[in-house]
């Protein structure tokens, strides 16, 4: 009876998988190693994380997911639906996407192909990570320093540590506005530069294309940068 059971619930997850999904969005590909498990897609709604489509995986790490996109944004890939422990963000779009990773480094550093949003993200993020190398430098030297009691060599850091901050605004407003067509463009801006000088946000903010402006992240930069002016009038 257990082995009838069984069969039928492969079965199950073999037609789901074969089955053909509705929407504009499909996002397929392989976690190599994952033998059993729920695999959901989410997006943001408003502050929540939403499930769009799962599917249950038993013996077989391939998956096919959809949803329907009216504008470029942020998904994710979770187990269970549960953020906390290992998730994969990708920027998804119209189209076909293909995301390969493994369980072991689920979401470290996957092969993503087919959005064009996620490549410009993919380029930004490597850049970033040398300042993000740079800050955890800085904050060893910090530590060290301390340790000796050396106030002058903090000031120095302080002033070194601030330079930098304000060199990766720079970078990243600057790439922005190189990639003023995409919509990785005021996202970048609203999860990077958040905190910058409402000039440099004002600034990519004014170099969006029309398509972009009426993005979904075009509109949340727009509203975004209203409210500050608001604030600092």
């Amino acid at each position: 009876m257990k082995k009838i059971i069984a069969l039928f619930a492969i079965a199950l997850v073999a037609f789901a998988c074969s089955s053909k999904k509705e929407g504009n969005m499909i996002v397929k590909g392989q976690i190599k190693g994952l033998k059993k498990g729920t695999l959901y897609l989410q997006k943001m709604k408003d502050t929540l994380l939403v499930p769009v489509d799962s599917i249950a995986l038993l013996g077989d790490d391939k998956f096919i997911l959809t949803d329907n996109v009216d504008s470029p944004i942020m998904y994710y890939l979770t187990f269970d639906g549960n953020t906390k422990d290992k998730h994969l963000m990708f920027f998804g779009e119209k189209g076909e996407i293909t995301i390969n990773d493994n369980i072991e480094e689920f979401g470290f550093n996957p092969e993503i192909k087919g959005s064009k949003n996620q490549e410009i993200m993919n380029k930004f993020r490597e850049m970033d990570d040398k300042f993000k190398n740079q800050r955890l430098d800085f904050i060893k030297k910090e530590f060290e320093a301390r340790q000796a009691k050396d106030d002058e060599l903090l000031k120095q850091l302080e002033t070194d540590y601030n330079k930098m901050i304000r060199r990766r605004f720079l970078f990243s407003t600057n790439f922005a506005i190189t990639n003023a067509d995409s919509e990785a463009a005021p996202y970048i801006a609203l999860s990077e530069l958040y905190d910058a000088n409402i000039q440099l946000l004002d600034t990519i903010n004014n170099s969006l294309t029309d398509k972009v402006k009426n993005s979904e992240y075009g509109k949340r930069l727009q509203k975004f940068v209203d409210k500050i002016k608001t604030i600092e009038k």
